[in-house]
């Protein structure tokens, strides 16, 4: 019962609004991108651009698309902080922080 209570919340915690970490890519490569190096960020920024859709990749490489693509486009490739609300495989955000290190 504890279980099905906990499964519950969770589902309607994620409903409502949550927040991951994770990185921004794209559908071809999915977690591939995990190391945000400039190679890595590069490689992003030209498939999305050759036509490939960005995708959020969790902590754990679970990859979810993305409903609104519009909010990371200034992050491809980029370790970020995200908030929204996630539906089955599907993430839309409601903001999305870069949490690469500043110079």
């Amino acid at each position: 019962m504890k279980k099905a209570i906990l499964v519950l919340s969770l589902a309607a915690f994620a409903a409502l609004g949550a927040e991951w970490t994770g990185h921004i890519s794209d559908s071809k490569c999915g977690a591939m991108h995990s190391d945000h190096s400039e190679k890595s960020i590069n490689c992003v920024k030209g498939c999305v651009k050759a036509g490939q859709k960005p995708v959020f990749v969790t902590k754990d490489g679970k990859v979810l698309q993305i409903s609104n693509p519009d909010k990371v486009m200034k992050v491809l490739g980029h370790q970020v902080k995200v908030t929204g609300k996630l539906e089955g495989d599907t993430l839309t955000i409601d903001s999305v922080e870069n949490l690469a290190p500043t110079d």
